[in-house]
């Protein structure tokens, strides 16, 4: 160089100058950062709740099923078949001396006609079933008793009835008082006092539909010919799959085609599968709101770029690099969609606390969502800004100043 002098160099930028240089676009424009943060914030946030609220859905469910019992087994005949196929009488004891079953009992449709009194039109029918019941079959289905008592053996060999909770509305008989007399129902010919309501069972609706009976009663007053109908099995849960392969040739050795077995806690989780998808579903609509944040991002800082080119000029002119002007932008990018990250983190994560709350669900706020959706943001920002923060470099310090005068 002329006369031994060397260009000047530019200054080294510490990382607190650097975040410094990116702040002053957001301290000076508070009301374009709020709006461009806010599409950045909307997607994450519905990122957060698409995924939380399914997730603290999914924890409840399994919860309740397992305090329902994912250990117990259905067993009945195959429907649509004339004549019906009947189970035969000692199936209940074949079934309780597979290895692995820990309790079996069992209902049994006597296809008796029930009525809360004898003035009844012959053509007033309730639709609801009359079953026999054996006397161990709340604790398999995991009833319980909303009012007065279960049938036991004090009282399984005289006429008297428990009703499920949607034949006690139908009948009439939402509870059962302790010191009044216990109500009375004609089922046929014969009546039946009524001892106990029960709860809703959501494992087995079709006790709520019904009346159950004693199984010796239903033999002595309804005709019934002690052949179950659905046979209720609870077995070692390790093993319930290899039980469940068992049980129709055990239940009907003759005909175990006519068998099936259901595993009703099964239908509770598919409603949940069938939930998940329409979550998939909204978060990636979620990814597409993140996605648009960016875009408005990317579109702020280019507006950005053209207000301030006086100031770019400005700092060229005093020595800045381009590296420098570039590293500016692209902090103020960054920072801009990490702001709108964290305010969206709070807004979803509040959502979720709120409606797992509404629902008494236990809250599930799946840490790896929250991990990628704020480093998502940082790369949204940084993709946003690439463009701006190189367009800004390339500006000259004379057609910088020189179209700002």
């Amino acid at each position: 160089m002329p006369g031994g002098t060397t260009p000047p160099r530019p200054v080294r930028l510490s990382v607190l100058d650097i975040l410094g240089l990116g702040l002053v676009g957001i301290r000076t424009r508070k009301a374009r950062t709020v709006l461009s943060a806010l599409g950045i914030s909307l997607g994450l946030a519905t990122m957060i709740v698409v995924t939380a609220i399914p997730a603290s859905s999914q924890r409840a469910l399994l919860e309740r099923l397992s305090a329902l019992g994912t250990d117990m087994l259905r067993v009945q005949p195959q429907p649509g078949h004339d004549p019906p196929v009947a189970l035969p009488a000692e199936s209940l004891a074949m079934t309780g001396r597979i290895g692995p079953v820990t309790a079996v009992s069992a209902v049994a449709n006597t296809h008796a006609e029930v009525h809360r009194s004898d003035r009844y039109d012959r053509a007033d029918y309730t639709g609801l079933s009359v079953l026999a019941a054996k006397s161990d079959l709340l604790p398999l289905i995991n009833g319980r008793v909303a009012a007065g008592r279960f049938l036991d053996r004090g009282s399984g060999d005289f006429p008297t009835a428990v009703l499920g909770s949607v034949a006690a509305a139908r009948l009439g008989f939402p509870g059962i008082e302790p010191d009044a007399p216990a109500p009375q129902i004609l089922i046929d010919h014969s009546w039946f006092t009524v001892v106990g309501v029960l709860e809703r069972t959501p494992l087995s609706p079709d006790i709520d539909r019904s009346v159950l009976v004693g199984w010796n009663p239903a033999r002595a007053e309804l005709g019934f010919d002690g052949r179950p109908t659905v046979i209720y099995v609870k077995a070692e849960e390790e093993h319930i799959e290899a039980v469940s392969q068992v049980l129709p040739a055990t239940v009907h050795p003759e005909l175990p085609g006519m068998v099936t077995v259901s595993r009703p806690s099964d239908a509770l989780t598919a409603k949940q599968q069938t939930r998940s998808t329409f979550s998939a579903l909204f978060l990636g609509l979620a990814l597409v709101a993140l996605l648009v944040g960016g875009v408005g991002i990317a579109n702020t800082m280019v507006i950005s770029v053209i207000e301030r080119r006086r100031e770019i000029g400005l700092r060229r002119a005093l020595g800045a690099s381009r590296g420098q002007i570039r590293l500016q932008f692209l902090t103020e990018s960054v920072v801009l969609s990490t702001l709108g990250g964290l305010a969206g983190t709070a807004f979803g994560v509040l959502a979720a606390l709120a409606y797992a709350a509404f629902h008494q669900w236990p809250v599930v706020v799946p840490l790896p969502v929250l991990t990628a959706g704020l480093s998502a943001t940082v790369l949204v920002g940084a993709l946003a800004g690439v463009y701006p923060s190189v367009r800004a470099s390339r500006l000259s310090p004379t057609e910088a100043l020189g179209a700002s005068a």
